[in-house]
């Protein structure tokens, strides 16, 4: 069975940092485009990062570049995102994904799984 499992959200402070880990099974994780997403309460979900299969080529949101970081290791079927320099308006659910080429850089063409997601708060 496919599964997508994050953790390491939590409750942190302005500026702190925060490590998301999502742990894959059930299929071929290193063939697989992954992607974080979020969600903040009332609106839409954005796209946040996401790194190839091929050469690890990584793609940002704006309203992350220079501060987030995502990574993976094959071995281990799992995909990180390090977030430096939060702000309140990080706050969100992050969802871990998995595409094909045809999902594109910012996933607009549809993610083959999905988490269920991790909270991330930040308070002022």
């Amino acid at each position: 069975q496919v599964q997508l499992v994050e953790s390491g959200g939590g409750l942190v402070q302005a500026g702190d940092s925060l490590r998301l880990s999502c742990a894959a099974s059930g299929f071929t994780f290193s063939t697989y485009v992954m992607y974080w997403f979020r969600q903040a309460p009332g609106k839409e979900r954005e796209f946040v990062a996401s790194i190839s299969w091929s050469s690890y080529t990584t793609y940002y949101g704006d309203s992350v570049k220079g501060r987030f970081s995502i990574s993976r290791e094959n071995a281990k079927n799992t995909v990180y995102l390090q977030m430096n320099s939060l702000k309140p308006e990080d706050t969100a659910v992050y969802y871990c994904a998995a595409g094909t080429r045809g999902s594109g850089f910012t996933g607009g063409g549809g993610m083959a799984y999905w988490g269920k997601g991790t909270m991330v708060t930040v308070s002022s």
